[in-house]
């Protein structure tokens, strides 16, 4: 079952990262740069600023991850600027480095780094729990704060004049990095009603369904436990 698991989430990376490569090659190709000032309508800013939001927790886990400053710089570059591709990438990367044994615990083993002897020593000490907390709650507000505005100055975004190729191509970049959250909220619940309920406000709301979600999990913890404790179902966290 493991084993399946771990092909699958290979299968399903690889396949998404194959599909934003091809639709970027296409818009670039069909529609030229997106450096253009025609292209930044209120609903397409309002786009960015969801896509980005959600790229803040990625960003923050691949720098987790990363035990080298210099490599975890240069992956956040890379999300910032190729978004899902560079999302896929490093997450496909995560399940093939999976050894035999690492492969019957697969999202353990992919979400944690190879190392926790540094932060298994320093649990005790002042942890940035309640800094992240108020820094998604902020991001959350800011999302939520966009899609009124823009709601109130420019009307609903269900227009067909709004579907530029480049709108459409942000959008796909933008729900495969729902996909790669969809699997951390699917594997954090231990209901599928709920993570199906959850992966559907995902879908719907964006960001603001991250934010609340990511602030909702780190409520769980106490303000001393280390932080990537909040990347862990409650099982996993009560064995280490």
């Amino acid at each position: 079952m493991a084993n399946s698991l771990v092909i699958g989430l290979r299968i399903l990376f690889a396949a998404l990262g194959c599909v934003m490569v091809f639709t970027l090659t296409y818009t670039l190709s069909t529609d030229g740069l997106p450096f253009r000032k025609d292209l930044l309508t209120p609903w397409m800013v309002a786009t960015l600023v969801d896509f980005y939001i959600n790229v803040v927790p990625l960003a923050v886990w691949i720098s987790y991850k990363e035990s080298n400053w210099i490599s975890a710089t240069l992956w956040v570059i890379l999300l910032a600027c190729l978004g899902s591709i560079t999302t896929c990438a490093y997450i496909l990367l995560q399940f093939m480095k999976l050894s035999t044994q690492e492969s019957q615990d697969p999202m353990y083993y992919v979400l944690l780094r190879h190392s926790n002897k540094y932060d298994m020593e320093n649990k005790n000490k002042l942890s940035p729990v309640w800094i992240a907390r108020v820094l998604f709650s902020a991001l959350g507000l800011l999302m939520l704060g966009t899609l009124l505005y823009t709601l109130l100055t420019d009307g609903t975004p269900f227009r067909t004049e709004l579907l530029t190729p480049w709108m459409t191509a942000t959008l796909i970049d933008f729900y495969i990095n729902v996909v790669a959250l969809s699997v951390w909220v699917a594997y954090k619940e231990s209901s599928w009603i709920t993570a199906v309920l959850w992966i559907i406000f995902l879908i719907c709301f964006g960001s603001i369904t991250t934010c609340i979600y990511i602030v909702r999990q780190l409520q769980r913890l106490a303000s001393q436990d280390p932080i990537y404790l909040v990347l862990l179902k409650g099982g996993s966290r009560k064995q280490m």
